[in-house]
């Protein structure tokens, strides 16, 4: 259910509130965009996430301000858009995008033991799903430099625009191309390490990377 502080307010109709399609753009994106305020100053990092049920992990460097700082109980709000393509209208005025977007607001709590580890490969496999099996995993001394938060889902909305251009009535008439053009994110040909030794194969994780689609 939404809260006075999900609640869309701008282009309501755009406005979802069920988990399921909350869940389906975060399970889509790759990278959030954290925001909080220290001593006045507001902040809006990028950076890696990933979702395991209600949750949202974020992790980094054990030292990092931002991490650090949220660990302390500052409110936050993290934000993910998948933009899905160019809508272009007949006016300058109604060109618009396609997108879905997901907005969450609350505080995190650090995670230790069995719950961070778990967080790490749950972040690893929502990038690339399989590479945890395929690569090493971390050691305690990287465990040590490394905090991971969980984000609770209470509070959270998603924003989604499909479809056409919506133009004025009297510009349906004027002789100027208008449609979509659609976007998504694709992966170009692996481009090996230079110091990788002969022979080793492509691994399955990469030769069948591809992210999750709506339908």
């Amino acid at each position: 259910m939404p809260t006075p502080r999900t609640t869309v307010r701008r282009l309501p109709k755009r406005g979802h509130y069920d988990r399921e399609t909350i869940a389906a753009i975060l399970d889509e994106g790759l990278v959030c965009h954290v925001g909080f305020v220290v001593d006045g100053q507001p902040y809006v990092i990028p950076t890696i996430y990933a979702r395991s049920g209600d949750r949202l992990y974020l992790h980094g460097s054990a030292v990092s301000r931002m991490l650090r700082t949220l660990a302390g109980g500052v409110p936050v709000c993290v934000t993910v858009t998948l933009l899905d393509g160019l809508v272009l209208a007949r006016s300058v005025f109604n060109h618009s995008m396609n997108y879905r977007s997901v907005v969450v607001l609350g505080t995190v709590a650090a995670l230790e033991g069995k719950e961070k580890m778990l967080a790490l490969q749950t972040i690893a496999e929502h990038v690339v799903p399989g590479r945890w099996k395929e690569a090493r995993g971390p050691s305690e001394t990287e465990l040590k430099q490394t905090l991971v938060l969980s984000l609770p889902l209470d509070e959270a909305s998603a924003k989604v625009r499909t479809g056409p251009p919506e133009d004025e009535e009297e510009d349906y008439a004027l002789p100027h191309w208008a449609g979509v053009l659609p976007l998504q994110l694709t992966a170009s040909p692996p481009v090996a390490d230079p110091r990788l030794p002969p022979g080793i194969p492509l691994p399955a994780s990469v030769r069948g990377w591809r992210r999750p689609r709506p339908g």
